[in-house]
């Protein structure tokens, strides 16, 4: 992508979209006003559902559309239930990358059979409904209350890792920073066709970890159709 926002740093993403506000996007938009960024806040249900929301979160966060989130974000995170990510206006994310946390869970998002079958990752299918930006997989294997309490600065020893994993290095890299801001190494478990190393149910998810034991946990991963 010629225009690719994903490289950029500083004042060049200063503002981060969510695209969902519930437990881990309220949990990030907290730690991206902490860390100097503005915030553009949009659920389903409307913005007028977010005030609390956004009195918390100060003059630095606003409460818009889903369309306003994906166009005012120079970054944007997609934070919604998997069964709904149809909905993310395509349009306006062209050329920005976009951070997924979104897991499976067939109870609530239905069966979809090409998740069930293993033949594709939640990541992928995000990034084919997204042709023109830069998915990567990230915050998906933390507990949401979690992301203000175990971030440490830089250097810390057993720092807490997080694994990414996505197809553009660039967009890795951005992100790369981003967890090194929020107060996380970072582990890079490859393309997106990986993320599922650190998916619903293995070793690396929900686990608090270090650089190294991130590591261990995605080489110990197997595929759901092994665990049976």
């Amino acid at each position: 992508m010629s225009e690719n926002t994903a490289g950029r740093t500083g004042a060049s993403r200063s503002t981060i979209g969510f695209i969902g506000s519930g437990h881990i996007g309220s949990q990030l938009a907290r730690l991206a006003v902490a860390n100097g960024y503005h915030v553009v806040m949009s659920n389903s249900r409307g913005p007028e559902t977010l005030q609390d929301l956004i009195g918390e979160l100060g003059d630095a966060a606003r409460a818009g559309s889903v369309e306003d989130a994906a166009r005012e974000g120079d970054v944007v995170v997609v934070t919604i239930p998997l069964k709904d990510i149809s909905s993310v206006p395509v349009e306006p994310l062209v050329g920005k990358l976009v951070m997924d946390t979104c897991n499976y869970y067939p109870q609530r998002d239905g069966q979809i059979a090409e998740l069930d079958d293993e033949s594709t990752t939640t990541s992928e299918l995000l990034q084919r409904h997204l042709p023109g930006s830069s998915v990567v997989k990230v915050f998906n294997n933390i507990l949401a209350a979690q992301l203000t309490t175990d971030g440490t600065p830089a250097g810390t020893p057993d720092r807490r890792a997080l694994a990414i994993a996505g197809d553009d290095s660039d967009a890795k890299q951005a992100v790369v920073e981003f967890l090194d801001e929020f107060g996380f190494d970072a582990v890079d478990a490859g393309p997106l066709a990986e993320g599922w190393r650190f998916q619903r149910d293995t070793p690396a998810y929900v686990a608090a970890h270090d650089a190294d034991g991130v590591r261990e946990a995605l080489g110990q991963a197997r595929r759901y159709a092994d665990m049976a």
